[in-house]
Order: structure tokens, then C-alpha cells, then sequence
């Protein structure tokens, strides 16, 4: 059964795109728990991110609390306008009372000073009581879905003669792109074994020497410039 104002589906295609549009635009949508979430059911966040659906079914990260999670879009719907309903437990039934059966009982009769022959007292029924009925057990709630961590991503470019390194997990960056050494780049090609990797970074290292032996052509060159016009200013003095 469906609480009361908890959505039991998930979010829509065109709601997608509704959270898509907000967030291009530094929104935060809010969105409310289905049934399917577990525990937190009917709870509140807000979509601060959406992942590739390609890489896994739970895609929409979701801020609830000091947490940010991914779900899946089954687990999600659009909050309702103002505070959230609030959920309403029926109490629990009131054992009904022992319900005695049997006719009533007979009072004593008062003992005389002088008592005829002893008559034969009468029998009284037993006794019987009904036991209350049980009262109704609350069903077990249903743990929270387990969600598995964030996937870590670290990628090594190259891109206008520099090598870089940068991290993330999931929609969070650990570290900003920031420039390595060709030496420490290299490392971390040979550790990758992956058919035309390695041709391509012995390509951009041929290159890249080709570059520094022309400069440092052109470096001798000027040199030689400039001790050749000093060894003219010598002799002029």
C-alpha cells in the first residue's frame, strides 16, 4: 500500500528533462522519495547532479542531508508544492474485555443458630473467560536500499605540449587538472597495457624532441651571434 502523498511511480521522461533544464540553469529541483527508496520513503531532497544512465541504472545524485547519493529514477518523483505530508499511523486496536459466561452465582445464605440436617449444597457452573483478541502487529519496516560508493575517476591528458592529472568520484572532483612531468606520464602510460597507447605517446615524444632540437638549434645559433659580435666589439677596443 502507498503512503499518503508519496508518488508510487518514478520520474518521467519529460520530468527529467524538467530537472535537466533546472539544474543548466544553477536550480536545485526537489525531489520526494517513492516507496521503492525503503526507510526514507516520503523524505525530501534535491537533485544536485545527473550522471551517464549508460554507466549505471542509479544516475540521479540526490543531496539528502550532509549525504549526496545517486538513484535510480524509480526511486525519485517531483516534491509536492509546500511542507510534506506527514505520514498517519493508525493506533492500535484496545483488547476487548474479558467477557465472563455461565449463570450468576448464588449468595450465601446467612448460618442459623440452630440449623436443620445439612442440605446438599448446589453446584455452580465454571466459570469461562474469553482471552482478548491479539492486537495487530505493525509490519516490519523495510531496511534502506543499500547504495554502492561513487565510482573514482582519474584521467591522464596531454594537451598543447603538457601532460595532466585529474580525479573524480562520481559527480565530485577530488582534483582539478594540474600539470605532471613527461618522466611521471610516462610511468603511468607503461602501467596501461592497451594495443596503440603506446605507439600514440612515442609519437607525441618524437615530436615533442624534434621541437626541443630545433629550438635548441636556434639557441646555439643565437649564441654564436652573440660571441661573434663580442669577439668584434674586442678588437674595435
Amino acid at each position: 500500500m502507498t503512503a499518503a502523498g508519496v508518488q508510487a511511480g518514478g520520474l518521467t521522461a519529460e520530468e527529467l528533462q524538467q530537472i535537466r533544464d533546472a539544474l543548466a540553469a544553477g536550480r536545485k529541483p526537489r525531489v520526494q522519495f517513492t516507496e521503492s527508496a525503503g526507510q526514507i520513503s516520503g523524505q525530501i531532497g534535491q537533485v544536485v547532479a545527473l550522471e551517464d544512465p549508460a554507466v549505471s541504472d542509479e544516475w540521479v545524485v540526490v543531496k539528502f542531508g550532509r549525504d549526496e547519493l545517486p538513484f535510480s529514477p524509480s526511486d525519485l518523483g517531483i516534491a509536492p508544492k509546500g511542507p510534506p505530508p506527514k505520514k498517519v499511523v493508525a493506533p492500535a486496536a484496545e483488547p476487548a474485555a474479558p467477557v465472563l459466561s455461565g449463570p450468576p452465582l448464588l449468595p450465601e445464605k446467612p448460618a442459623a443458630s440452630k440449623a436443620p440436617a445439612p442440605r446438599k449444597s448446589e453446584e455452580t457452573a465454571p466459570v469461562t473467560t474469553e482471552a482478548p483478541p491479539p492486537a495487530p502487529r505493525k509490519a516490519a519496516a523495510r531496511p534502506a536500499k543499500a547504495k554502492p560508493a561513487p565510482g573514482l575517476t582519474v584521467t591522464l591528458a596531454y594537451a598543447e605540449g603538457e601532460w595532466t592529472v585529474a580525479a573524480n568520484q562520481g559527480a565530485k572532483a577530488l582534483a582539478r587538472p594540474y600539470v605532471i612531468r613527461p618522466a611521471e606520464a610516462l610511468k603511468m602510460v607503461a602501467l596501461v597495457d592497451v594495443p596503440g597507447v603506446q605507439e600514440a605517446v612515442d609519437q607525441i615524444m618524437a615530436a615533442e624532441r624534434s621541437e626541443a632540437e630545433q629550438q635548441a638549434q636556434r639557441l646555439r645559433a643565437e649564441l654564436a651571434e652573440v660571441e661573434a659580435r663580442l669577439a668584434e666589439l674586442g678588437e674595435v677596443g
